[in-house]
C-alpha cells in the first residue's frame, strides 16, 4: 500500500524518539538480533501479554528526545518513521469513525512512540529484546521497527509497506479493545487453541484489516486521498506476514514440536483468516469470543 506523493501529515500522536548522547541507537550486528529473536519467543512459547514482561516504574537508562515528525507521502514511501506516522493518520480517522460500531462512545486514540534500542513506558522499560507491544497503563503503542527485519529474515515474511502498517493497526487494535474493556478480561495464563489469548490476538488481527479495507478513504488537511488502493501483492506480503507469525511457524523455525496447549497467538491459518475476514467484512465481523472453538 503506497502513499500519494502529494499527501502530507502531522499526527501530535506520534514521536520518535531518539537517543542523545552516551550510547547511541540500535545495538550493532547480530546480537541485538538475537536478543529480539529470544525475547519474542518467550512471549509467543509462553503466552504472556507482553505487557506482563515489564517491571512497571523501570525507566529506560538512555537520556532520549522526542520528535515530531512531519511528513509527506512522498517521505512515507521512502522512510519507515514518516510510513508510520502516515498510517496512524489514517488510523485515527477510521477508528474516529468506527469505534461506535463495536461500543465504545469515549474513543480516543493512542500514542505511537517509535524507537531504537529501549525506551520508557509506563508499562516499564521497553527493549529490543520484545517486539511491538501496547501499553495499556498509558495507552501507547510501541514500535522498534527493528522487529520488520527479523519478520524478514528469520521467519520468512515477505516484508513490505502494509505489513510493516499491518502490524501497528494490529497493536491499535488492542488498545480498542482496552478501551471496550476487553483487554482486561483475559488472563495472559488462558493459553490453548481455543483460548481467551488466542481471541484477543486473533480479534486484533481482524480489526487491522477492517483498517486495510477502509485506509484509502482518508485524506489530509488539504483533501489528498493519503494511501493509495492495497495491490494484489501488497495483500500477500500482509499476509505473509501473519502467517510468519503465527504460534506454529514460530515454534517450527525454533526447531520445536508444535504445542498447542502453548499458543497464545493463533497458527499462521487463524492469522490469516481473521485478517481477510475483517479487510472484505469490516468491524462487525471481529467478535472472536462468540465464535465456537471449531470456527476460530
Amino acid at each position: 500500500m503506497t502513499f500519494n506523493d502529494n499527501s502530507s501529515f502531522d499526527s501530535s500522536n506520534v514521536q520518535r524518539r531518539r537517543s542523545g548522547g552516551g550510547r547511541g541507537g540500535a545495538i550493532a550486528g547480530g546480537g541485538g538480533i538475537l536478543v529480539l529473536i529470544i525475547g519474542f519467543l518467550s512471549m509467543q512459547f509462553l503466552g504472556f501479554d507482553i505487557t506482563q514482561m515489564f517491571t512497571p516504574g523501570q525507566d529506560s537508562s538512555q537520556v532520549q528526545q522526542a520528535e515530531d515528525l512531519q511528513c509527506t507521502g512522498a517521505e512515507a514511501n521512502a522512510n519507515i518513521d514518516c510510513r508510520m506516522e502516515g498510517a496512524a493518520v489514517t488510523l485515527e480517522q477510521y477508528w474516529a469513525e468506527n469505534a461506535p460500531r463495536v461500543g465504545i462512545s469515549n474513543y480516543v486514540d493512542p500514542t505511537i512512540v517509535i524507537y531504537d534500542d529501549s525506551t520508557s513506558s509506563a508499562c516499564g522499560t521497553a527493549s529490543n529484546a520484545v517486539g511491538p507491544f501496547y501499553c495499556p497503563s498509558d495507552q501507547g503503542i510501541y514500535i522498534d521497527t527493528a522487529f520488520y527485519t527479523i519478520l524478514e529474515q528469520r521467519y520468512g515474511a515477505s516484508g513490505g509497506p502494509l505489513a510493516e502498517m499491518y502490524v501497528l493497526a494490529h497493536e491499535w487494535g488492542h488498545h480498542i479493545q482496552n478501551l471496550g474493556g476487553v483487554l482486561s478480561q483475559v488472563s495472559s495464563n488462558d493459553t490453548g487453541p481455543t483460548s481467551g489469548m488466542v481471541r484477543l490476538e486473533l480479534q486484533a488481527d481482524c480489526l487491522a484489516g477492517a483498517w486495510m479495507g477502509s485506509a484509502a478513504n482518508y485524506t489530509d488537511a488539504n483533501g489528498n486521498q493519503i494511501l493509495k488502493e492495497p495491490t494484489r501483492e501488497e495483500i500477500q506480503t500482509t499476509i505473509s506476514s501473519a502467517q510468519a507469525i503465527g504460534d506454529d511457524n514460530i515454534m517450527e523455525q525454533a526447531g520445536m514440536r508444535v504445542q498447542p496447549e502453548k499458543f497464545s497467538h493463533g497458527t499462521s491459518e487463524q492469522r490469516t483468516n481473521w485478517l481477510i475476514k475483517g479487510y472484505q467484512q469490516g468491524v462487525g465481523a471481529c467478535n472472536t469470543f462468540d465464535v465456537p472453538g471449531r470456527d476460530l
